[in-house]
């Protein structure tokens, strides 16, 4: 068994090179106070959890307050923020690895008492969608006004990011909240220039990268790593296929970000309809993306062989870790080392 390939560096499309091919992979930690902001609890986490990665990706960062998802959710909504965000790019950057700042819209999955009064927003409300009403959160479908107020709190919270010292962002795309809402079918029944057709269902993620880019180019830092995480997938009849993600990633390629992230549950998963279901999802996406931009897989990689038989897929640039992490603090040089059996992979 060799993974000493995960350790080689990799360049990015703006000339920043990344270390390894190791990823933190985003946790939710529900650490932060409620304010959103950083303390002791979420310190002791972060301390060491970073060290050696090539990329260290946060928690999902609010970026409104309408889309609060989970209570102890992290805060990049305004200057308030400045400080804790700081102090957090500091103590990951501290540990040899690029800081990355997810940024996150809880949509209809926000928690109604968590968001500021205001109610769940959706790009259509929870009747439209499910034909009664399923949920307690009891979405409301977005005007073009608080579509707008979402787009332009992705870029304010990117400014936010940069200021901090940050080395990038990442757009939450995936696992089902508000920029995925948006492109699904089942989730946006809009009849507006938001939804209806896939260009229309497009129209929000891509625009939600323009202002983040917006921000980018505003603070005039080429070197800022932008990337975008999706999930590929989606089980309902009007859901996410593989087709639908192969043309959002035909859309996002054409972008200046520097990295797309497939979210998954397990790695090594095939496709389930709309592509060759005997493939890999990972494959299919990288064949699609065909070099034009690294790709981030995810999804259960718990010890060194799982490592091993990812990376002999070829089919991703770079993997990202969650539980691993979670389990072993010191994953990378349980790597480096080769002390592959001292890697835990389940807590007692």
């Amino acid at each position: 068994m060799n993974i000493q390939p995960v350790f080689e560096p990799y360049t990015l499309n703006n000339g920043v090179t990344v270390a390894n091919r190791l990823v933190v992979a985003p946790m939710t930690h529900w650490a932060s106070d409620a304010d959103g902001h950083l303390t002791d609890e979420e310190r002791a986490f972060l301390q060491g959890r970073a060290e050696g990665f090539g990329l260290f990706i946060t928690a999902a960062t609010l970026v409104s307050p309408e889309g609060k998802a989970f209570t102890g959710e992290p805060e990049a909504i305004g200057e308030e923020d400045l400080e804790s965000l700081k102090t957090l790019a500091a103590l990951i950057k501290k540990q040899h690895t690029k800081a990355i700042l997810q940024l996150h819209h809880g949509g209809r999955q926000a928690t109604a008492e968590l968001t500021a009064g205001t109610g769940p927003v959706a790009p259509s409300s929870d009747l439209e969608v499910d034909g009664e009403e399923k949920s307690l959160n009891g979405a409301h479908a977005m005007t073009t006004e608080e579509i707008n107020h979402v787009i332009m709190a992705f870029g304010k919270a990117t400014e936010l990011a940069i200021e901090a010292g940050f080395d990038g962002v990442e757009i939450h795309g995936a696992n089902g909240y508000l920029l995925q809402q948006f492109y699904s079918g089942y989730s946006n029944r809009r009849t507006d220039e938001w939804g209806g057709s896939i260009e229309n269902r497009m129209r929000f993620p891509l625009a939600v990268v323009d202002s983040v880019m917006a921000a980018r180019t505003k603070a005039q830092r080429p070197d800022f790593i932008v990337g975008y995480r999706f999930s590929p997938e989606e089980p309902e009849e009007d859901g996410l296929t593989m087709t639908d993600t192969f043309a959002l990633v035909d859309a996002l390629i054409e972008m200046p970000l520097q990295y797309l992230h497939v979210s998954l549950h397990d790695f090594f998963a095939h496709a389930r309809r709309g592509a060759d279901t005997t493939q890999l999802r990972t494959a299919l996406l990288h064949d699609r993306i065909a070099g034009r931009m690294p790709l981030i897989g995810v999804g259960n990689l718990l010890t060194a062989a799982d490592i091993d038989r990812a990376w002999a897929t070829k089919s991703t640039e770079f993997l990202a870790f969650g539980k691993a992490v979670l389990l072993n603090p010191n994953l990378v040089e349980l790597l480096r080392d080769g002390h592959f059996d001292q890697i835990d992979t389940e807590l007692d």
